[in-house]
């Protein structure tokens, strides 16, 4: 009996194998392409676009902060006899002096003033002219009136010596509210970056006086000084310790401005009783300008001299006084300016678009104030803005001095704002 022969099965050589699988994979991938073409790629939007814009955009931050400045708070004798009503002056309260600014400064976030005469209290005796030394109250009722920014570095910081500086030190440190500068009583709190924020918008003060009136310093943290020599007025870029010490100044800009959005320079500066600014003041301006300052504050001369820009930086060469016995109409203050001073307000903007932030000053103004007294008593200090109704009981040439000095104001800036007086 024959044996039926098994019929072998075929076996695909392996580059079959390949060549088939290749085949199947082309036909997938068609099918696969032809499925896209009908279901996505024929859409407008793309799956991918499609999850991106369902994704939040980062929205437009904007912030504001608003600030208010004045001058010199300069408390001769006749000022805190004034601020006393009792026989043997135990207490103070300069309060009433400026309940007619305390309603204005009230409304802003920020509010500078300058403190000019030391505060080394009533234990160490009261001074006047030359030599000063005022009682702590006179700063109280600035606190009181809202001012949280304060310059502490004048030609009189050094007036009654270490301890009244020591006792300054001590009675604004206490007050946690306000950013005071300028003087200090160690390096440590010198070279202490002190930033604060306030709506969103971190900012800083920096402060420098010209010099102390032949004051030894003492200990350099005493007072922030800028010093010129006696060629200051006509030619800063000679003054070799001037030039000199503008690396400081700059080395303490950079510690600060790349960590604040707005940056003030409080400046000790200029000549007294002139309404022009010195070359040296312009030069220090232009140079805090090129720094990325933000406002530059002058005080110092007692009178008001002009607000104007320097590209994007505002300077106030001089709010003039505040509060101070100096004459109304007599010697170097003749025409009421030494009486007749500026109070300018304005907005700080913080905006953050695409990740890039920028701050601009708007909304600048700048009002004319009026430091009355009774010139027969030395008393009845009171500080009234142009625009308030009394001031046509305290100073009826009003309309007057306003057009003066609105032109000092002006007299760089011809489009810079002035309040208009109360009609």
């Amino acid at each position: 009996m024959s044996k039926k022969k098994r019929r072998k099965k075929r076996k695909l050589k392996p580059i079959f194998k390949i060549l088939l699988i290749l085949i199947i994979l082309t036909i997938l991938l068609f099918i696969g392409y032809k499925l896209y073409s009908k279901y996505y790629k024929s859409n407008n939007t793309s799956t991918l676009q499609k999850i991106i814009e369902k994704e939040p955009k980062k929205k437009d931050e904007h912030y504001e902060a608003t600030l208010i400045a004045v001058g010199d708070n300069l408390i001769h004798s006749s000022v805190y006899k004034d601020a006393n009503k009792l026989a043997d002056y135990s207490g103070y309260d300069f309060k009433p002096m400026i309940t007619s600014i305390k309603e204005i400064v009230s409304n802003y976030d920020l509010a500078y003033y300058n403190q000019e005469t030391i505060l080394g209290g009533t234990e160490l005796g009261l001074n006047d002219y030359p030599t000063f030394n005022s009682p702590y109250e006179a700063g109280d009722a600035m606190i009181d009136a809202g001012f949280n920014l304060v310059s502490l570095a004048t030609n009189h910081t050094m007036d009654s010596g270490s301890k009244a500086v020591e006792n300054s030190c001590k009675y604004w440190t206490s007050k946690q509210n306000v950013l005071s500068t300028g003087s200090f009583c160690s390096d440590e709190d010198r070279n202490k970056i002190d930033i604060r924020e306030i709506n969103n918008i971190k900012y800083s003060m920096l402060n420098y006086t010209y010099g102390t009136n032949g004051m030894p310093t003492i200990k350099d943290y005493y007072v922030n000084v800028w010093p010129t020599d006696t060629d200051r007025i006509n030619n800063p870029e000679t003054d070799t310790k001037y030039q000199a010490y503008k690396e400081t100044v700059k080395e303490d800009i950079e510690r600060l401005k790349d960590k604040v959005d707005f940056l003030i320079v409080a400046m000790h500066w200029g000549v007294e009783y002139t309404h022009t600014p010195t070359a040296y003041e312009k030069d220090m301006a232009e140079y805090l300008a090129s720094l990325g300052v933000n406002l530059i504050i002058g005080t110092h001369p007692h009178v008001i001299q002009p607000v104007t820009w320097i590209n994007d930086t505002l300077v106030i060469y001089s709010l003039g006084n505040f509060i101070s016995a100096q004459y109304q109409n007599k010697d170097s203050c003749t025409n009421y300016k030494c009486t007749t001073e500026l109070m300018t307000n304005l907005t700080i903007e913080k905006d953050i678009k695409d990740g890039k932030t920028t701050i601009k000053i708007t909304n600048v103004e700048n009002e004319l104030i009026y430091n009355y007294y009774n010139t027969s008593t030395w008393r009845d200090f009171h500080v009234i803005p142009f625009s308030n109704e009394q001031i046509k009981a305290y100073l009826p040439s009003y309309k007057t001095v306003y057009e003066t000095y609105k032109k000092v104001v002006q007299s760089m800036d011809s489009n810079m704002y002035v309040k208009p007086y109360v009609e």
